[in-house]
């Protein structure tokens, strides 16, 4: 299907003609074959999505029955799971188990908006004065543009969609280039629902090409990205021109503290989980292993043990534990950042090489040559300051650093440009509380590692980015408020004119 572009309730080709392949990165088999759309497409997807929101037709709609729009979705969802399961694998390469798992997350999102689309009925404010009704209402803030990355492709446009439809938005959505089949299976589930043209618009194409106008049309009226660092300082700077409103999750060099009174085999098997699921390409990723010095060496041991025995494989290899990176230009980005903490006098203790470079006989690398495969690396050896302790590898790259004492994890935990996540291993409940409250992230996890709730808001402090997604706080991103005030008793207010008492005063004074 080459006609992959939504726009004002039709199928179309991109009206240059471009189009894409799409090729799994497990063992670059196409996938399917779609539309390069160019910033022309995008504006008329833009202009689309304005004229249906001016028109009414979708934010007028009760909010309860947008509630139950949304919570269809979630039931089709649910019903088509397989079909999205494996859209969503083959496109990314992650294993069918973590993308079957990636869609139970994902109905429940919609779920939670569906449930929460009228749950506000505004806020009475106090006037002091009975004769003044004075309420803040929220309105659909208008048309957005919603740009999603390709590790987790549908996840992040549900945590965007969502919220934008329970609110009664209009959105044009752009998924990231090389994963947007689940994007099109989504847009085609609302189609099939009966959502009215002009609501929802799709953009497939690569960002340069065709995302510009989603952050620069004065029709815009939010920009919600997540993705990396670099583009959304563009995303901001094209913004500010027409003072949108942005959104921005912009991934993190996540801190996970372990303590000596930590249950141990606990920890360790969560720090390989938060360091190497879906190969680290996690903006959570759990990177920065800070462990107390007393116990460093055997911990240090235990997770090279656990970290050299994960089998790597595609969507269907039913013994892989990770899978590939996303494309061969990601692969040797990871390479060159383990290459540079290596000239920077990091130890390399495990991994540190693509899967095909390893020994033959390499439980882990066996056949995986056609596929974008780098083993799980630990380096450690490192210190605050150094490129692969400050910079986001978005790999199976993780490091170990130490400490002494709680003040020095802290101070080594927030040394970072970016605040989205971290975590605390420790028996001591009030050490643990203690210094949850003084990490400077947007998640804080005790004694555990990547859970989220679609009730609880996400997103992180500093550079990590701007608003918050799910919770309420993430339909409020999809808001206007507004405040009406009503004088039930309307009155000259003798002001102006000859009966103004002013000009008594004033006459006076004088």
């Amino acid at each position: 299907m080459s006609a992959t572009l939504y726009i004002n309730g039709a199928w179309r080709p991109a009206t240059a003609g471009g189009t894409r392949t799409i090729t799994c990165p497990a063992d670059q088999s196409e996938v399917g074959i779609v539309s390069e759309a160019t910033e022309a497409d995008t504006i008329e997807a833009i202009q689309a999505a304005r004229a249906a929101f001016d028109s009414g037709v979708w934010s007028e709609v009760p909010a309860a029955e947008r509630g139950d729009f949304v919570l269809k979705i979630a039931d089709t969802l649910a019903e088509r799971k397989e079909d999205f399961a494996r859209a969503e694998a083959l496109d990314t390469g992650k294993r069918i188990v973590e993308a079957r798992m990636d869609m139970d997350d994902i109905i429940a999102c919609f779920r939670y908006f569906g449930k929460l689309a009228d749950a506000d009925a505004g806020r009475v404010v106090d006037a002091g004065d009975p004769n003044v009704a004075s309420v803040i209402v929220h309105e659909p803030i208008g048309v957005c543009g919603l740009i999603t990355p390709w590790n987790y492709p549908l996840l992040q446009a549900a945590w965007k969609v969502a919220p934008a439809l329970a609110a009664g938005n209009t959105f044009v959505l752009k998924p990231a280039e090389l994963t947007p089949h689940t994007a099109i299976l989504l847009i085609q589930l609302l189609e099939d629902l009966g959502l009215p043209a002009g609501v929802a618009n799709l953009i497939t194409g690569a960002g340069a090409n065709c995302g510009n106008p989603l952050s620069q049309h004065p029709d815009v009226d939010l920009v919600s990205f997540t993705g990396g660092l670099t583009t959304g300082r563009i995303i901001a700077a094209n913004a500010a021109d027409t003072v949108k409103k942005i959104a921005l999750e912009l991934g993190g060099k996540n801190p996970n503290i372990i303590f000596a009174d930590a249950d141990f085999d606990a920890a360790v098997d969560n720090a390989v989980n938060g360091g190497f699921v879906h190969s680290g390409q996690v903006c959570s990723a759990g990177a920065r292993i800070i462990v107390e010095e007393s116990i460093a060496e055997k911990f240090t041991a235990a997770l090279l043990e656990k970290a050299e025995a994960i089998r790597l494989g595609g969507p269907y290899d039913a013994a892989a534990e990770s899978s590939p990176l996303i494309s061969a230009e990601h692969r040797d980005k990871v390479h060159q950042y383990v290459q540079d903490g290596i000239a920077e006098g990091v130890r390399v203790r495990c991994g540190g090489r693509f899967a095909e470079d390893a020994d033959a006989d390499h439980d882990v690398a066996a056949g995986l040559s056609a596929g974008y495969y780098y083993l799980p690396t630990v380096l450690d050896q490192v210190s605050r300051g150094m490129s692969v302790v400050t910079e986001e590898a978005f790999g199976p790259v993780v490091t170990v650093e130490t400490f002494r004492t709680e003040e020095e994890a802290i101070a080594t935990a927030n040394d970072t440009i970016y605040g989205l996540a971290g975590a605390v291993w420790s028996k001591d409940t009030g050490k643990a509380q203690r210094i949850a409250r003084k990490l400077r992230h947007g998640t804080i996890w005790i004694n555990d590692f990547h859970p989220y709730l679609p009730q609880a808001e996400w997103g992180g402090f500093s550079q990590s980015g701007i608003g918050r997604e799910l919770g309420p706080t993430g339909l409020a991103e999809y808001q206007e408020a507004k405040h009406i005030y009503q004088n039930l008793a309307p009155a000259v207010t003798g002001w102006f004119g000859p009966e103004n008492s002013n000009a008594e005063h004033a006459n006076t004074d004088a």
